[in-house]
């Protein structure tokens, strides 16, 4: 069954992904139709999340947001089936760095764990490795259609970047580490762990939930630097990439200072253009289950 999804879908998306751009963007305002008054695909998820973060503002003002995100919300789908068309000189236009020297920079001593959100466009992050001479990870967890999986592991290979899935990030690592591999590995960290298993609980945009900490935890043990990537929608399919530094020692921060400051930057990020956020993901579910202080 699997196998006949893929066969059946591959050549829509090989289709939609040859599309001039003007026609693109068509299908994909065509797709937030579909998708939103249509389908209304979790409206009831991206608007509880909506109310529960952002309480400030007023029900036209959600409504906008709402509507703005699922407008980039179809874009965002669309352009990962384009990047299998994309070319080095298509990603270097439509997705363009400030200040890549940060990384360069601090490249020429360590490792870089560099983490983002699921924000603006995530998937084009793996562009970067375009730019340094370490080797390029990118972290991400495992589909359950086999060859679709195979399909969004080619697509994050482009230019040259390794995958490697979550469940094995850590082993990966600090096997390159022992063998004195220099690596960039990027690592989107704003998921929700479940809350049995989480080590650290703290506040998110207002709300106390579990986080993941197994960047800071490797950073601390490795003594690997830690930059903050914030990706900008610049406007319909061009995006702008921010280096910003959290630590260039690993070893020398305190406990939970990467994690709150990757946080707090996250929020910034989102509090500027919320609608280029994944509301759709359960991000707050585990939140009457944070532990008594």
């Amino acid at each position: 069954m699997q196998l006949l999804t893929y066969i059946l879908a591959y050549p829509l998306l090989w289709l939609i992904s040859m599309l001039p751009h003007r026609l693109f963007y068509g299908f994909s305002d065509l797709m937030f139709v579909m998708l939103y008054y249509v389908l209304g695909y979790r409206k009831k998820v991206v608007r509880d999340n909506l109310k529960l973060t952002l309480p400030d503002k007023s029900a036209e003002e959600l409504d906008q947001i709402q509507k703005d995100f699922y407008r980039h919300l179809c874009d965002l789908l669309l352009e990962m089936v384009k990047t299998m068309q994309l070319s080095e000189k298509d990603i270097k236009e439509r997705y363009q760095i400030q200040n890549i020297e940060v990384v360069q920079e601090i490249e020429k001593e360590k490792s870089v764990l560099l983490l983002c959100s699921h924000y603006a466009n995530w998937e084009w992050n793996v562009s970067v490795n375009n730019y340094i001479k370490s080797r390029g990870f990118a972290v991400y967890q495992k589909i359950g259609n086999i060859y679709f999986d195979k399909l969004i592991k080619k697509f994050r290979s482009k230019w040259n970047t390794t995958p490697i899935e979550q469940k094995n990030t850590v082993k990966t690592v600090i096997r390159n580490e022992q063998q004195n591999i220099t690596g960039i590995y990027g690592m989107v960290s704003d998921q929700s762990p479940m809350a049995s298993k989480a080590q650290y609980w703290s506040q998110f945009m207002g709300v106390k939930v579990p986080v993941f900490n197994g960047a800071e935890v490797l950073a601390r043990k490795l003594d690997l630097a830690v930059v903050f990537l914030k990706v900008s929608k610049v406007k319909r399919g061009y995006y702008k990439a921010e280096f910003i530094p959290i630590t260039r020692n690993g070893k020398s921060t305190k406990e939970h200072e990467i994690t709150e400051q990757f946080l707090r930057l996250t929020e910034q990020q989102i509090m500027e253009r919320p609608e280029h956020y994944l509301w759709t993901h359960r991000r707050w579910k585990h939140r009457d289950k944070a532990p008594a202080n």
